[in-house]
């Protein structure tokens, strides 16, 4: 499975969300300190859930990291984040 889908999969099943887009912006980093050879290491995510809404924004990351998990953060090197 690629990592955008684990991305979109896990926040789904734990938000509900109104909105939710993912993108993988690996290819602009290509080259770059951090990227592997075959991608899927950078990302930008695109949250709207009602859960997230009231949350302060270090609340809201925190909240989305402990939803994707140790094991799916570890193999992200880039996450940018836009959650409300």
């Amino acid at each position: 499975m690629r990592v955008a889908d684990e991305i979109e999969s896990k926040l789904r099943e734990r938000f509900a969300p109104a909105e939710l887009e993912v993108e993988d912006q690996s290819a602009l980093h290509a080259g770059h300190a951090g990227a592997p050879e075959g991608g899927q290491s950078h990302f930008a995510v695109t949250i709207r859930a009602k859960e997230l809404a009231d949350m302060s924004r270090i609340a809201r990351h925190r909240a989305i990291h402990a939803a994707l998990g140790t094991d799916l953060v570890s193999r992200i090197h880039a996450l940018a984040i836009d959650a409300g």
